[in-house]
């Protein structure tokens, strides 16, 4: 439930990015510095040590998070911009894959046989996906930006088991922050974008980032890959309802190709796990 729930609250992020009329670096800097302030909260609420031990002790990976995180998320939100969400949701959804093979290679995890064979169909999945529309290649490219930076993050992560790396969240919401404020203006969004931006920042993000966290501790991980796959459904679906941008065919087929690939992935990934 916890991972159900945190793919529900997280998948209007595409559609408030669309609704918010402010310029990109505008939404950057408001996006990572609401995100960072309502974390560095919570974590003081939460942490039972003192939250500067907690930053301290993060060393020098919880750096290396942070910066792969503000440029992974930097990248999507570039994505969603120039590119269809669905387009954009489509690929970032092969994350998974990515941070298996960067695992093999940066940590040397063992990949099983059904990765390799996984990447190739993603792959020509997302080919169909952005093939066709032109003018969205730079949305796409930044959307494959995105999925190099947020495998990153999780290999990161991954590599740092004895540490916990919660508060490189918050560092990461301010570097995205530092990132936007050279082309910022801050004090120029309208009282609706502050709305939208309020909601993003304080109860979508903070939120969903927390129940994600939280789901692997009580389910497989492999089971929370499977769930997150919503959010490539609910995500386009919110802004057909809302702003009617409807997939293209390209973008079903494609989609289709990426989410059996993954799901495939995914359950075998299950079942041997279960069955060790």
């Amino acid at each position: 439930m916890l991972a159900v729930g945190g793919i529900f609250v997280l998948s209007p992020d595409g559609l408030l990015i669309r609704l918010i009329a402010t310029d990109d670096w505008t939404l950057l800097f408001w996006r990572g510095l609401l995100t960072s302030v309502t974390l560095f909260i919570t974590l003081v609420f939460v942490f039972k040590k003192p939250i500067h031990t907690a930053f301290l002790t993060m060393g020098k990976k919880g750096w290396l998070a942070a910066a792969a995180q503000a440029l992974g998320t930097t990248f999507f939100v570039l994505a969603i911009i120039y590119t269809s969400v669905a387009n954009a949701l489509i690929i970032i959804g092969i994350t998974p894959l990515w941070s298996a093979l960067f695992s093999r290679i940066f940590i040397k995890e063992h990949i099983h046989l059904r990765t390799y064979l996984a990447i190739p169909f993603a792959l020509f999945g997302i080919y169909i996906t952005t093939n066709v529309d032109m003018q969205a290649n730079e949305g796409d490219f930044y959307a494959l930006c995105a999925t190099v930076f947020i495998a990153a993050q999780s290999v990161i992560v991954r590599s740092a088991k004895s540490v916990d790396l919660t508060p490189s969240l918050v560092i990461g919401g301010i570097v995205i922050a530092l990132i936007a404020w050279p082309n910022a203006y801050p004090l120029s969004i309208t009282s609706q974008d502050a709305l939208y931006l309020g909601i993003l920042g304080v109860i979508v993000l903070p939120l969903s980032f927390i129940l994600l966290i939280a789901a692997p501790r009580y389910i497989p991980a492999p089971e929370v890959n499977l769930i997150m796959l919503l959010e490539i459904a609910l995500g386009s679906l919110w802004v057909w309802v809302f702003l009617g941008e409807q997939p293209t065919q390209q973008a079903y087929l494609g989609g289709s190709i990426v989410i059996i690939t993954l799901a495939t992935h995914t359950y075998l990934g299950y079942q041997v796990n279960k069955a060790a």
